[in-house]
């Protein structure tokens, strides 16, 4: 059974706190340690027991939609290859070759095999080593041994989720991904943000409400409403609901045929650093992954079922694309100022309160993954 209410109960909800003129609100408030936004020994232990140790979506389904398709990227600091063999499975490896460690491929494209640019090592789809030049010159050398690396991989939801150490995530346990992104959703753009930022700052943008007028007056306010969510959490992870005001629509019909389709955002937050975002035309896959300690990349999949051919459907495309990017530089510019305000070492904490709910569990479940004490 869903752990998430379903949407005519969200929109019932939203429709009481529009009329009592309140929102969701946690059960404590929250202080995080700016320390913990700019020291390197934390931020290396974040990396190596909560990024690499989590189940995270690496790419949409449909990033690997023949065989032969790849995707490379790196994912916590590693750089990995997510491809789909001949027989349709996807297989994730850490993307460097046997010999001296050469990457063998960068972002996507598609391939019969991949073949290292240094010495023309080649491997098979599967990871198999398949050819060395010269092979004599290399004796005992038992090409058995010498595949591709693999880590964890599981395809399920219209994702594919990594684990670098540890097993890969139970189905069950992410069951409330069922029909976000379905097999009639295409991969239409795939885009990389540089933030200088830490993650956790970055990641928290996607996380509240609270922010709407003060920082998207001209952008996601002027369709929204300020400080109006609606938080569940399944798990170590949150849904995080972002009404519109176009949700009023909605009072005269019956409430068990409410819908959300339109009327708002869901946004899915995959603990740690992974959001699934439902828009009025696309699903958006955004994954924040560190670079330093105040260093981010934001790498984005925009998915969509509108038929893209008819000039009506890609103009509203295209015009909620550009809409919703203005948003996410505002969004960007916000996190990169934090960052810069650490500097003036004005705080020792952020004082996360009651509005930020979702935030406080993701900070708890970081707390408890890294064995330290709550805030």
């Amino acid at each position: 059974m869903s752990r998430l209410a379903d949407d005519p109960s969200v929109v019932q909800r939203i429709f009481d706190h529009i009329d009592n003129r309140s929102t969701d609100r946690g059960e404590s408030s929250w202080r995080e340690p700016v320390e913990h936004y700019r020291s390197e020994p934390r931020h290396r232990r974040e990396l190596d027991q909560v990024l690499r140790r989590s189940p995270t979506p690496f790419c949409p389904s449909a990033a690997l939609g023949e065989p032969g398709a790849y995707v490379a990227r790196t994912a916590a600091g590693v750089p990995l290859i997510a491809v789909r063999g001949k027989d349709m499975t996807v297989r994730v490896f850490r993307n460097a070759c046997r010999h001296r460690g050469m990457q063998l491929a960068d972002g996507s494209g598609c391939k019969r095999a991949f073949v290292c640019p240094y010495h023309a090592w080649t491997y098979d789809l599967d990871g198999r080593l398949r050819g060395v030049p010269h092979e004599d010159g290399f004796p005992g050398l038992d090409k058995g041994t010498h595949g591709l690396v693999p880590v964890d991989a599981v395809e399920m939801h219209g994702l594919v989720f990594v684990t670098q150490h540890g097993p890969a995530p139970a189905a069950a346990a992410l069951d409330e991904l069922t029909g976000i992104v379905g097999p009639g959703h295409r991969l239409v753009s795939t885009s990389e943000l540089e933030i200088a930022a830490n993650w956790k700052i970055v990641a928290e943008g996607f996380m509240e409400g609270y922010h709407l007028n003060a920082l998207h007056t001209d952008t996601f306010f002027a369709i929204q409403y300020d400080n109006l969510n609606v938080i569940e959490r399944f798990g170590e992870n949150s849904r995080i609901t972002f009404p519109y005001r176009r949700i009023e629509g909605l009072r005269d019909v019956p409430a068990a045929e409410r819908s959300a389709r339109g009327v708002l955002t869901y946004v899915y937050h995959l603990f740690p650093n992974a959001m699934l975002i439902t828009f009025a035309t696309n699903v958006t896959l955004a994954v924040v992954e560190p670079v330093g300690v105040d260093h981010s990349r934001l790498v984005s999949y925009v998915l969509t079922q509108r038929d893209l051919s008819q000039p009506a459907e890609r103009d509203t495309f295209e015009r909620d694309l550009r809409f919703i990017a203005s948003g996410t530089a505002q969004d960007r510019d916000a996190a990169i100022a934090i960052q810069r305000g650490l500097a003036a070492e004005a705080n020792d904490f952020f004082e996360f309160g009651r509005f930020e709910g979702a935030i406080v569990h993701f900070h708890r479940n970081l707390r408890a993954r890294l064995g330290e004490a709550a805030g």
